[in-house]
């Protein structure tokens, strides 16, 4: 294993140890800052939601790219989400086991984002001579609740005014994603005047009705093609074991491959939750997040390109559709995909793992694809 993959390896475990929950990623965006800095990177900026940004500049163009019309060459977009899943208070520590490294969100997204300066590093030490500047951006509210707010503001920022948008995933290598699962996420609440479970039973619990409620959703037959899926994923409320619980709120994922199916399916989510008010009982929904759906056709260049460099690598290219920070770029039309940079697995736990030996083959990947995209002299 090289120098440079040593040294990317290293810096992914720096990144994982500095704590980034969703919303709360400022002190991993200075430390990223601070690498661009180091790296004489233009531009370094931090934005108003915190995304940060560098720009890597050519002296001159050496090639157009094929498949953009016009004379000017557009700057790529390279973007890998520093927040995580986690709490503050998780326990960070690394374990490494043969050629595996374990600690939660060292894969997800850590690596995605030490490949940002890793790319840096690789076309510097192989002076290549790219054909179009690159904009590095390390972005905010990927996960969860965060509703890809990073990436709203940088492709409001960028339109179609780039080349296209390439975002890292620390453990999707082997991949290339060019589908977005569209998704729509609610908060419904259920109130009722509660009561004592003994002197006033008989009275309606908010709990009880959000239950009833659960199963007339879990009831709605969904299309497995295209892929369509609905999860209750938390529910909380009531005061004790002994009183009618007066509130309680659930949360509902619903995701779909097809646009209209998802607009459906949110269409009769909608018509339930309306339907199970009554006298003494109301509900109250939230929108709480919502990912549009886009796909980049497979024959389009960028993916060609992708999938050639995938198998560059010795590996099998898989097209693949996800929710991911490139549902914006792709609901809008504009070129986007996702690669990843290693493998891994148990994303999202306490046993999360990055797999070692492959990141040298994700790096090269993704070093080939930044060439070829604007070619060199």
């Amino acid at each position: 294993m090289s120098n440079t993959i040593n040294r990317i390896i290293d810096l992914a475990i720096q990144i994982q140890q500095i704590p980034a929950p969703t919303f709360h990623e400022s002190k991993r965006a200075e430390f990223v800052r601070g690498l661009f800095v180091n790296e004489g990177l233009s531009n370094v900026s931090i934005d108003e939601v915190g995304n940060v940004y560098g720009l890597l500049k050519v002296e001159r163009q050496t090639r157009r790219a094929e498949f953009i019309e016009g004379s000017n060459v557009k700057p790529l977009i390279i973007s890998a989400h520093t927040d995580t899943v986690f709490p503050f208070d998780m326990d960070l520590s690394i374990r490494r086991e043969a050629d595996k490294i374990y600690g939660i969100g060292i894969g997800d997204n850590s690596m995605g984002v030490t490949a940002l300066l890793g790319l840096i590093w690789l076309i510097r030490e192989r002076k290549i001579n790219l054909g179009g500047d690159i904009w590095f951006v390390a972005n905010v509210c990927e996960e969860g609740l965060g509703d890809l707010r990073g990436m709203r503001v940088i492709v409001e920022r960028f339109g179609s005014q780039a080349l296209g948008y390439l975002v890292l995933e620390g453990m999707a290598l082997g991949h290339v994603y060019h589908r977005a699962v569209g998704v729509k996420r609610y908060r419904i609440t259920a109130r009722t005047k509660g009561g004592h479970s003994w002197s006033d039973y008989g009275q309606l619990s908010a709990i009880h009705e959000l239950s009833k409620l659960v199963v007339q959703l879990t009831s709605l037959e969904l299309p497995k093609e295209p892929r369509t899926t609905m999860n209750v994923g938390r529910i909380s409320g009531g005061t004790s074991i002994n009183v009618i619980a007066a509130e309680a709120s659930l949360e509902l994922d619903l995701r779909s491959e097809g646009q209209r199916n998802l607009e459906k399916l949110i269409a009769e989510v909608e018509k339930l939750i309306r339907e199970a008010g009554r006298p003494g009982l109301s509900f109250e929904t939230d929108v709480i997040g919502q990912r549009p759906a886009g796909e980049l056709n497979p024959d389009h260049p960028i993916i060609k390109l992708a999938e050639e460099c995938v198998r560059e690598q010795g590996l099998e290219p898989s097209l693949t559709t996800g929710s991911t920070d490139a549902n914006i770029p792709l609901s809008k039309g504009y070129p986007a995909l996702v690669l990843g940079v290693s493998t891994g697995g148990g994303a999202h736990t306490k046993d999360e793992f990055i797999n070692t030996a492959p990141v040298a083959q994700g790096m090269e990947q993704l070093v080939r694809f930044v060439e070829k995209v604007f070619g060199s002299s």
